[in-house]
């Protein structure tokens, strides 16, 4: 399992994932033997997709999102639950990403090709829809209807930012609520689900399993936060996808918003950027340029901070354990993070 630590150091500061991500090491490499056998199917198109799914990595921050959440309540040890119910959010996650990838036409995930620009999109559409029916089929031996019902509400909450924001696509006059309802939707939800599911399976009472939804939900808008402002400031390389991909998505976040009521004759280049595809008109450097100067960088972090600091404050019912102090350090990481 110390492999699998070194591994994640890249992700988090190394102080924080020795004690993050070494705290939980075992049942992290339990979780991704598990994801292995759970894409791993006798159709050989499915099995060689899931291999390529499961080869291309990522943070693996939602399963330990959920096994941080079960060790800080931790009523009753249900490892099993555990690492199936962990290794079911990640399938969750990356079959939403397959179908994003399909919609935003994107090329590259994790560094490598997208499996729909790999495989094209028919197979990364069923490839989602198998991912999406074996995480359910897997939540049913659980035989807990609370946790089917989160699940059900989760997914149906994804599809529906989706939906909302394809209706946005290539709009600048996106409200601040209308990009927060989004990201909600598409983001945070599926944070509050990990932890929430997480808390049931440690025996939390109404108290605990509420304090870790709501920290779920406020991590995951501190996530999408950083992620909008390292979408405009970060290099591609760092990111393992296109930088700058949001604008040229037709995508307006919130940066982008910020900038354009502080400077409104932007307007006609933002727009130009997302209808050619292409940052001619203003380069992506410039707007970082002005983004940073007029101060709406540190406007977002102090924001994306302002989240993390209630998720902080909603562990408070927790007992003290190693394991709640590894949630806190998960906040510092989402607000500091680099890629």
């Amino acid at each position: 399992m110390q492999k699998f630590a070194a591994v994640k150091k890249e992700l988090i500061p190394n102080s924080a994932a020795r004690r993050v991500f070494g705290l939980i090491g075992a049942e992290m490499g339990l979780i991704e033997a598990e994801f292995e056998r759970q894409v791993s199917s006798n159709i050989q198109v499915i099995n060689y997709l899931g291999d390529y799914l499961r080869a291309s990595g990522g943070k693996r921050i939602r399963p330990a999102l959920l096994v941080l959440a079960h060790h800080a309540i931790d009523k009753g040890e249900r490892t099993e639950s555990v690492i199936r119910m962990a290794t079911v959010m990640e399938m969750l996650h990356t079959a939403t990403l397959v179908h994003d990838d399909i919609i935003d036409n994107a090329d590259i995930r994790r560094n490598r090709p997208s499996v729909n620009a790999r495989f094209g999109n028919q197979t990364a559409v069923l490839m989602g829809d198998w991912l999406y029916m074996s995480a359910f089929e897997t939540t049913t031996l659980e035989r807990s209807l609370d946790i089917i019902d989160i699940l059900t509400r989760l997914t149906r909450k994804m599809t529906e930012g989706e939906l909302i924001q394809l209706t946005r696509i290539g709009r600048l006059d996106i409200s601040e609520s209308e990009y927060f309802d989004i990201l909600k939707r598409k983001t945070a939800y599926l944070f509050s689900s990990c932890c929430e599911v997480g808390a049931i399976l440690g025996g939390a009472n109404e108290d605990e399993r509420d304090a870790l939804r709501a920290y779920g939900m406020d991590l995951g808008i501190a996530f999408q936060l950083s992620d909008d402002i390292l979408d405009l400031t970060a290099d591609s390389k760092d990111l393992g996808k296109a930088a700058g991909s949001d604008l040229l998505e037709g995508k307006l976040t919130l940066p982008l918003i910020y900038l354009l009521e502080k400077r409104p004759e932007l307007k006609p280049k933002l727009e130009e950027i997302m209808f050619d595809g292409e940052y001619r008109t203003i380069s992506r450097e410039e707007l970082k340029s002005e983004l940073v100067s007029l101060g709406l960088i540190d406007s977002i972090k102090q924001r994306a901070t302002s989240h993390a600091e209630a998720a902080r404050k909603s562990l408070a019912v927790l007992g003290e354990s190693e394991y709640r102090s590894s949630l806190e350090e998960v906040l510092s990481f989402v607000t500091d993070r680099t890629t």
